[in-house]
């Protein structure tokens, strides 16, 4: 029971958190010969589920597991072993850490720098006041660092790491808008086999986000390969379904950032011994994601009254 809220809750946040990819694949994919969306569509899946969504979490291991080789790391990750499974947790607050700093950052980033619909109070005067997100940034990082350094100084190694990659793949992420953006208007003809990496290339760096955000809900690999797995298809189906209907559930991003900050806090407090029950980032996941879709859902219901009314006045 255990294992599968942990699928499920993962399975859906991967689905919230990418939304905005599933967006960006089909406005792409609209202006894409039907061959290349087919070959997309299903070697696409094939890629984004057993290459990046199954290799990311084992690199990751390895990386923050300096007593195994790539083919132990390899191993353990689809070990039962408890020796095994106790070097991970051995290894994990590293690793942890700097998800957590990557995961807070990210939730900064949007809230205090991108365009949203604001669902809740305070959102648009922290957004009108951007620029202390740096300031921001800067204060947890050194405090975490701080803490990180007493406790174990590999761990501030890791929230420094956890901090360059953020602002890497903030990089990466804000490149690839400025090419969407010629893509679609016209200006600059790539081919559709351009298209095709360049879609390959975003699914790569959405996942980042999705396997980090994983580590909150467990640090078993085949749980979060299927978990993210699941979720990947299920934003390759929205991408070729009706996309225009998910663009209506606005809030839906707020539901994946404010998750990603829990999460975020989350993997910060296990890292430095404070424990969490297993079932308290799906548990929690669900509920923050499921209040932001109600919150959307309401607002459609509205404006088709709304707009009921208004043909009925013209009428």
């Amino acid at each position: 029971m255990s294992g599968l809220i942990t699928i499920l809750g993962l399975a859906l946040f991967e689905v919230v958190n990418s939304v905005d990819n599933a967006v960006i694949n089909a406005e792409v994919l609209s202006k894409m010969g039907q061959r290349a969306r087919r070959w997309f569509l299903l070697w696409g899946i094939l890629f984004a589920v057993f290459l990046v969504r199954g290799l990311l979490p084992w690199v990751i291991i390895w990386l923050t597991s300096g007593e195994l080789t790539m083919w132990q790391a390899l191993v353990a990750t689809f070990s039962s072993s408890p020796e095994v499974h106790l070097l991970i947790e051995q290894s994990a607050p590293p690793l942890l850490v700097g998800a957590g700093v990557f995961l807070v950052f990210l939730f900064l980033h949007w809230l205090f720098l991108e365009d949203k619909s604001y669902g809740l109070l305070g959102e648009r005067f922290i957004h009108r006041h951007g620029l202390w997100f740096y300031t921001f940034a800067s204060v947890i990082l050194t405090v975490i660092v701080w803490f990180s350094i007493k406790t174990n100084p590999v761990m501030a190694m890791g929230a420094v790491i956890g901090s360059t990659a953020f602002f890497m793949v903030h990089g990466f992420k804000e490149n690839a808008e400025s090419v969407e953006r010629r893509m679609l208007s016209g200006g600059v003809q790539f081919s559709d086999w351009s298209k095709i990496m360049y879609l390959e290339a975003i699914d790569a760096c959405f996942s980042i986000d999705g396997v980090l955000g994983a580590f909150a809900f467990t640090l078993s690999i085949p749980l979060i390969i299927i978990g993210n797995g699941i979720g990947a298809i299920v934003v390759r189906q929205l991408t070729i379904g009706n996309i225009e209907r998910v663009k209506k559930f606005v809030f839906l991003k707020n539901g994946a950032m404010y998750s990603i900050l829990c999460l975020g806090v989350i993997m910060l407090f296990d890292a430095f011994g404070l424990r969490s029950p297993s079932w308290l980032s799906p548990v929690m996941t669900a509920i923050i994601i499921g209040w932001f879709f109600t919150k959307s859902l309401r607002l459609i219901k509205k404006a088709d009254r709304e707009s009921a009314t208004e043909n009925l006045i013209t009428s």
